[in-house]
Formats: C-alpha cells, structure tokens, sequence
C-alpha cells in the first residue's frame, strides 16, 4: 500500500488502482468473504482504511503462497486458534520446501564444482553423496 495515499473512502476502482489488480480480484474476494467494503446509497462499495489493509494482508499472503482458506484463517475476527493451527501449519510445509530446496541447491553446486567428465566419479560429488546418504531427511 502507498503511504501517501489519502485516508478517505474508495471506490472499487480507486482501491484496484492502488493495488494494480482487476476489479473482478476484489468482487471475488467479497464473495469469498475475505473482504466486506461498506456500500453507499446507490449500492456502490466504499473501501475504508480497515478494507485497504485487508487487501494488502492478503495480497501480501497470496505472495506467501496461501490459499484463500488460509486468508479466510488469517483473517477471521477472534478465531486466534484456527488462525495459529493454520498457519503453523503453513510455516511447517515451507520449512520443509526451503530444506529441499536448499538440499537441491547444495547438489547443484557440488555438481558445478566438478572437473570430471563422469561426475561419478568425482571424489568431492562422492563425498556430498555419501554425506547427504547419512543426513535424515
């Protein structure tokens, strides 16, 4: 969100700018219950400062790779349980991913320091293998 940005009401239009998303995202995430901008006499939304920050929570979780449910976890009022249970079992799934991933790149660069035409033969390619054989995983 850019701070400079005024505290008054929005319209879908002036809040998807912000953002740079469609405003067909946030319709969908009305209908979705994830947010719950205010409407005026004519029936049109009026996004808040509360609303905009909503948006940028979950923008900012869609980036982190949680779903919609999980938002709808994150975000829900006085549920501090649900939310925790998910989330810590988001963070759990990507300390895994970043474990097999920082495993992968290990590999690649055991791989790329070696000089060998057959990499099976490389004593230092050996030696991570036989090192990764003997790390639980």
């Amino acid at each position: 969100m850019k701070s400079s940005e005024p505290l008054v009401e929005m319209t879908i239009g002036e809040i998807a700018r912000l953002y740079d998303l469609q405003t067909h995202v946030l319709r969908h995430w009305e209908a979705e219950g994830l947010i719950a901008p205010q409407r005026d006499s004519a029936g049109h939304r009026r996004f808040q400062i509360a609303d905009r920050y909503r948006v940028a929570a979950i923008i900012r979780a869609k980036q982190a790779g949680l779903s919609l449910d999980d938002i709808r976890a994150l975000l829900s009022a006085g549920d501090a349980s649900s939310r925790s249970a998910v989330l810590s079992q988001r963070r759990d799934e990507l300390l895994e991913r970043i474990g097999r991933a920082q495993a992968a790149v290990e590999l690649i660069e055991t791989a790329l320091s070696c000089r060998h035409g057959d990499i099976a033969i490389c004593p230092n390619f050996r030696g991570y293998l036989v090192r990764a054989a003997d790390t639980p995983s």
